[in-house]
């Protein structure tokens, strides 16, 4: 074995995902493993999702070591150096990557990465796993698209590696190196119907200035209708599932992409029921009626906020009123829309928020998603509020999520906006009104 890929998320360690129960296999580390196995590597997988600490530290610790490469994101940072202290412990050769580690490279060499990877991982692993057998810290700095300590404990980075230009020519995921079958029933147990996950297209090329850019850049890259829906083709033959959740950053962000994709599902005498993400700015008539021929029974809008002064602070590039037509052109169209909401943005203040709560009013979606806004590194966002930030535990225990940025109205403020968002929305007048008259009396709460 070359490789051992893995990530650092356990659901049975999730209360909050326990309660949702919507499970979907790691495409990112299948895509590494499908690709390096045509290359002739030997790639191994542990599946965290279904698994245990307990278990996989027992696969280290038993061997023989190789290469581990465990895929981190903001929220399974934790988890993920865990891993890495373990792997480092029995002998393995230990590689970081996915959307995070590359913000914060000093921090995962620390925490025990022998290497972490920049971007897209495909051709870096495939230069980067025959670097690390010779042991030449030489063979290293020829590989682009990675960082790792100097001789001096220095964090060396090795520059930009180019795009993989065709993702065509690119394998499936592996998804059956996983327990499929396992993914589904869960999703049927507890929903009713099982769900598979598919990518199109790699990037998102727009600015949204909190929004990490850190895997892809601001790029974008798409597989071809044909390909894509060969692929829907065998995941029906094959898993056959009752829905499908196409996991893009925009699915709509090209229409003609769109059209001609609908042209070959409906060639080939296919329909599923699926759900996916758009921008408002990226949905018209035409696009709404080829989603409803494709079976599109859900699609999340990115609303952020009500207030055009907000999503303009933001760069957006998307205004209220688009926001509102998108959702009437789905609701005309028997589609269900999802609105994604973000509290405690710069500048944010109670005129803004009753205009976030009338919004959701007036566009009445199926159902909608609250978060708190939080900065990641690396991007704009996050170098406005850098100043500001307060991180009350140490790193490795806590996510950007957990920050604090001083001086921004109290956690307690957010959860009152919440609740006054909820109590409109379900027309519960006195809940509403409590819950305004509270979130005023809480309006100078700040940060410390």
């Amino acid at each position: 074995m070359d490789l051992l890929l893995t990530h650092g998320y356990f659901l049975h360690e999730d209360p909050k995902e326990q309660q949702i129960m919507k499970p979907y296999a790691p495409l990112g580390i299948l895509y590494l493993s499908s690709h390096l196995r045509r290359k002739g590597f030997g790639v191994e997988i542990y599946d965290a999702t279904f698994g245990s600490r307990q278990e996989l530290y027992s696969i280290l610790d038993k061997g023989p070591p190789a290469v581990v490469g465990i895929a981190a994101n903001l929220m399974t940072r934790g988890s993920a150096i865990q891993i890495a202290h373990a792997a480092r412990a029995a002998g393995w050769k230990v590689v970081l990557g996915g959307p995070e580690p590359a913000n914060y490279p000093a921090e995962y060499l620390a925490g025990g990465a022998d290497v972490v990877v920049e971007g897209e991982a495909e051709l870096t692993l495939e230069e980067l796993l025959p670097a690390l057998r010779t042991g030449d810290e030489q063979a290293l700095a020829r590989v682009a698209g990675i960082l790792f300590r100097g001789p001096g404990g220095e964090v060396v980075r090795t520059g930009h590696r180019a795009l993989i230009p065709d993702l065509d020519a690119q394998p499936w995921p592996d998804r059956e190196r996983v327990d499929m079958a396992r993914y589904l029933e869960t999703w049927r147990r507890h929903h009713g119907k099982g769900s598979v996950s598919v990518i199109t297209s790699r990037g998102c090329p727009f600015h949204c200035n909190w929004c990490s850019h850190s895997t892809f850049g601001q790029t974008h890259r798409r597989r071809s209708p044909p390909g894509v829906a060969r692929e829907v083709e065998w995941i029906l033959e094959r898993y056959q599932p009752e829905m499908l959740w196409m996991a893009d950053d925009v699915f709509t962000i090209h229409s003609g992409w769109i059209l001609r994709y609908a042209e070959e599902m409906r060639r080939r005498g296919l329909r599923v029921p699926f759900e996916c993400i758009t921008r408002a700015d990226r949905l018209s008539a035409r696009l709404a009626d080829a989603l409803a021929e494709l079976g599109c029974f859900r699609v999340w809008i990115g609303s952020e906020s009500g207030s055009q002064r907000i999503l303009d602070a933001m760069q957006r590039g998307v205004t209220v009123g688009q926001v509102r037509e998108a959702i009437g052109l789905c609701r005309a169209r028997g589609i269900e829309t999802g609105m994604f909401l973000m509290w405690g943005y710069s500048g944010e203040d109670l005129e803004d928020i009753e205009s976030t709560v009338e919004h959701v009013k007036r566009c009445r979606p199926d159902v909608f998603l609250t978060t708190v806004s939080y900065p990641i590194k690396g991007t704009p966002y996050y170098a406005a509020v850098a100043p500001r930030l307060v991180n009350p535990r140490g790193w490795a225990e806590t996510s950007d999520r957990d920050a604090k940025i001083s001086g921004r109205h109290s956690r307690r403020f957010y959860q009152l906006a919440d609740r006054l968002l909820r109590s409109e929305v379900a027309g519960d007048e006195g809940g509403a009104c409590a819950a305004r008259e509270a979130l005023r009396e809480a309006y100078a709460e700040v940060e410390a």
